[in-house]
């Protein structure tokens, strides 16, 4: 099912006859079918089109097709569109698509949601025109998104929803099926755990839908409750909630606010989306990139690269006023100029590994300050490992290309100096970072490439001027 509760069509619309037919994404051919309907007025070909398009194919679609295309679909079509389409967006698409739209035509489609996708369609908007669609709601879904966003930015108040099941605990088996029965209309589309209230709605437990059909009519419902429940608080990091999903490998949780007062539940479906959307973030602060860059303009997405690029220039600086102290020594032995940035490259290249596999491990909190010396001893043997591995092959090399065996030596103990170094630093820096509270996904690779950059080219030069010159 899509987010909306709706069962999800085949891309292509067609029964699957082969498994290995199955695609989850939109063939080239199929948008550039729309795409020509579209500019032809051709109705019947786009409405037979769309009408089998999932949730998320549909999604796919306006991502990729040009914005005069996009904008003529979108009005001309979005009668047959479902709202949900937009929570499957990229956030920087969506909030542009939806800033072109009016306040009314987005009250509506917010209507037709569950509310957390609707607090996700509003969220990103500018203040003003947040306030002018949710004046347009229902006085129940307007309580419920002006609570949400009064919650921080990714946490669990953002991610929950407020349709959820819950039952006193003097109720038997019995009477909780028969209440599902006849109250399915006021019920969510989808739910996976049932929860045990009490008369001021506080939460005592929680019964998964497998051990209520399971059990007998008779059966009182506090019976069934599991042994362990996982609250989350509405004020947590939607991090840590995921990290929690995985860890205690379940499908659903229950959001409860400061008196322990149940007030929504936080589903899979969502905490997948945290999980790739946390992993992606990581990913792009490495490299100095947003997520949104794909369709922001070109000045803005210029603006926030620059920042960035322009530490990376200082650090370029730096280390190339370490290269200007031993210019004399260059100026005599030239194979130096050849052969320097082999040894920054190699520290850095190494670095970036330890760092790496250090962030992620942080994210998944696989590396804390109880084994964090054991991990950055690792890195470090690893990297003096591969340094005397390396600094033999390249020692033998700068030997015998320039036909100096001093070369060749000198080439090799800096070798070695800054893979350790790049190990050493790849693993600390982050943990560093996240003791100061900074992100280490944000800073880390500047201040690496800093470190192996000037050790390397210290060490190098360094050793060359003392046996060499």
């Amino acid at each position: 099912m899509d987010k909306g509760g709706n069962m999800d069509k085949s891309s292509s619309g067609k029964k699957i006859s082969n498994l290995e037919d199955v695609k989850y994404h939109l063939p080239d051919e199929q948008i550039r079918e729309i795409v020509d309907a579209t500019r032809s007025q051709d109705s019947d070909t786009v409405h037979a089109v769309l009408d089998d398009l999932s949730v998320a194919d549909s999604a796919e679609l306006l991502s990729k097709i040009k914005e005069e295309d996009r904008n003529e679909l979108l009005s001309m079509y979005s009668d047959i569109l479902d709202p949900a389409i937009f929570t499957e967006m990229d956030p920087e698409l969506r909030r542009v698509y939806l800033s072109s739209m009016t306040a009314s035509r987005i009250a509506q489609m917010i209507s037709e949601l569950e509310s957390d996708d609707a607090l996700l369609l509003i969220e990103n908007l500018e203040p003003e025109f947040q306030q002018e669609i949710i004046k347009k709601l229902s006085a129940k879904t307007r309580i419920a998104l002006e609570e949400g966003l009064n919650f921080p930015e990714d946490s669990a108040g953002r991610l929950m929803q407020r349709e959820l099941v819950s039952i006193p605990d003097f109720w038997t088996v019995g009477k909780t099926v028969d209440y599902l029965r006849t109250a399915s209309d006021t019920l969510p589309e989808d739910f996976f755990d049932i929860f045990i209230v009490d008369p001021a709605h506080h939460l005592t437990g929680e019964i998964p839908l497998s051990r209520l059909v399971r059990a007998k009519r008779s059966e009182k419902i506090k019976n069934l409750s599991l042994d362990e429940v996982h609250p989350v608080h509405a004020q947590t990091d939607q991090e840590e909630v995921a990290h929690m999903f995985r860890r205690e490998n379940i499908v659903s949780a229950p959001v409860v606010d400061d008196s322990n007062r149940l007030i929504g539940v936080i589903t899979i479906d969502d905490v997948v989306d945290v999980i790739d959307q946390e992993a992606q973030e990581d990913i792009l602060r490495l490299a100095g990139v947003d997520s949104g860059d794909l369709y922001k303009a070109v000045i803005s997405t210029t603006s926030t690269r620059f920042r960035w690029l322009f530490i990376n220039l200082i650090t370029a600086i730096l280390a190339s006023i370490v290269i200007s102290f031993f210019d004399a020594t260059i100026e005599q032995i030239v194979a130096l100029a050849v052969l320097m940035p082999i040894v920054a490259s190699m520290g850095g290249n190494a670095g970036t590994q330890a760092l790496t596999v250090a962030v992620r491990a942080i994210a998944t909190h696989e590396l804390t300050g109880a084994n964090a010396w054991h991990v950055i001893w690792k890195e470090t043997l690893v990297g003096a490992v591969n340094g005397f591995l390396f600094a033999v092959i390249i020692g033998i090399l700068a030997a015998l290309w320039f036909k100096t065996s001093i070369l060749g030596i000198v080439i090799a103990l800096a070798m070695i100096t800054n893979m350790i170094v790049a190990g050493l630093f790849g693993a600390s820096i982050p943990l560093i970072l996240k003791k100061f509270g900074s992100d280490p996904a944000v800073s880390s690779t500047v201040l690496l490439t800093t470190v192996t950059d000037v050790i390397g080219f210290l060490s190098f030069l360094g050793l060359a001027t003392i046996f060499m010159s």
